[in-house]
């Protein structure tokens, strides 16, 4: 397919989304199985202009005048891919596979506007009623982190050290352009390319297989590390979810100790088994109903509760999600994680340490959650998760935020992964 042919898919498959609510990875499947000739890298190329235009929906359709999926996607191509009007105008005469022609008033309006001078959630690209929960969070640098969560993402893998090293795992992967990661410790990164460049099948190579890798965000590997688990103690994963943390701890600890992982959504937990098997771990065990972790009360040193969130640090690679966010659905997540904290809580021993992760940049899901649960239950106290930080991480240079040089806050504009929160609290005897 030439551009014009991927331009008209893109803008089919926004249509599709924008009129069904559909999520974006649904429509993309679709329009890829009803298109079989369509070939891989062009259901990338589309895949791509989607993507971009989800990430700056806001910014695009304002510099256009016009929210249309024609507008914005054609906005992808004058921003984000280096085509001006006039290539794009080139590109596209005589393909009988093109789009219609772009509305004149909408080019009219594109090369007469600034974003500079547009309303501040516009130019941040985030729905107007989250913008004073940003600041909140991020003071005078809410715009950027807002914007840091518009760009593309990495793709960030793990290192296996149960199967295989770094240092072997680059190079098996140097077709991929892999590179170590800047900060986790057995962190891979692969860039994410611009234009129509597609990322790397990086789970079809035969290391994938042997298990000398997993696929996981670099902020996701920095707070299990931040759990600082030893070899010899007992972790309860409360919402293991598909595993990627409970694998992280297990080779961290080199397969010893015992990791038990459950969650309460069994579909979401289907995925670990095979995951553990290719990982070669040892010291996992999976439990589908809670009453089965009925001898672990009070017994845990550690529990970790990756909570169910608004997932507004992940928006770099689920941008529909951020469109779809309201205060309903924000209110809901904040109930749902009190539960789970007051739930999990009672799994830990005395001096034992209970973890919290999100991965959301929103305070009423991160500091205020937590402070909550601590005045609701003094036997727990906060520690300092930035000092696991610093012994872990501090040579990189690299520096989180933290409020309250406690709690520890990952985003794309400060480590350049996902955003994630992670709070550590001690039950006291």
């Amino acid at each position: 397919m030439r551009l014009g042919g991927r331009l008209a898919g893109a803008i089919e498959v926004l249509n599709d989304i924008e009129t069904r609510r559909r999520p974006v990875a649904d429509a993309l499947k679709d329009w890829g199985l009803s298109r079989r000739f369509a070939g891989s890298g062009d259901r990338a190329a589309v895949g791509n202009i989607v993507y971009d235009a989800l990430r700056m929906k806001l910014s695009h359709a304002w510099l256009m005048d016009s929210a249309s999926p024609s507008a914005i996607a054609h906005s992808v191509m004058f921003r984000q891919w280096g085509v001006s009007p006039e290539k794009l105008a080139t590109e596209l005469d005589g393909d009988k596979f093109a789009p219609e022609p772009l509305d004149p008033a909408s080019l009219a309006a594109f090369q007469s506007r600034n974003l500079s001078d547009a309303p501040a959630h516009i130019q941040g690209d985030i729905p107007e009623w989250v913008v004073p929960l940003f600041e909140e969070n991020f003071g005078d640098n809410w715009l950027r982190e807002a914007q840091a969560l518009a760009l593309r993402p990495s793709l960030d893998l793990r290192a296996n050290t149960l199967r295989a090293t770094r240092d072997k795992v680059v190079p098996a992967l140097e077709e991929a352009h892999a590179v170590p990661s800047p900060i986790a410790r057995e962190g891979i990164r692969i860039p994410s390319g611009e234009g129509p460049s597609r990322l790397p099948n990086v789970t079809a190579e035969l290391s994938f297989a042997k298990g000398w890798f997993e696929v996981q965000d670099e902020g996701s590997q920095i707070v299990a590390d931040l759990v600082m688990a030893k070899d010899s103690e007992q972790i309860l994963d409360y919402c293991a979810g598909g595993g990627g943390k409970t694998l992280a701890l297990s080779a961290i600890m080199h397969n010893k100790g015992q990791i038990h992982a459950f969650d309460a959504d069994r579909k979401r937990l289907a995925p670990i088994i095979e995951r553990l098997r290719r990982a070669g771990t040892r010291n996992v065990q999976v439990h589908e109903r809670e009453k089965d972790l009925a001898h672990l009360v009070g017994k845990c040193d550690r529990v970790l509760i990756d909570a169910p969130c608004t997932g507004t640090g992940t928006w770099r690679r689920r941008p529909d999600t951020k469109w779809r966010l309201t205060q309903k659905n924000l209110d809901e997540r904040i109930g749902q994680q009190r539960q789970v904290l007051e739930s999990a809580a009672p799994y830990v021993r005395p001096g034992g340490m209970l973890c919290y992760v999100t991965c959301s940049v929103l305070p009423d899901e991160n500091q205020k959650q937590v402070a909550n649960f601590i005045a609701s239950d003094p036997s727990f106290e906060l520690v300092s998760a930035l000092e696991g930080w610093q012994t872990l991480f501090g040579a990189t240079g690299v520096a989180p935020l933290s409020h309250d040089g406690m709690t520890v806050t990952l985003s794309p504009a400060l480590t350049d992964t996902d955003g994630f929160f992670f709070a550590m609290m001690r039950k006291n005897a």
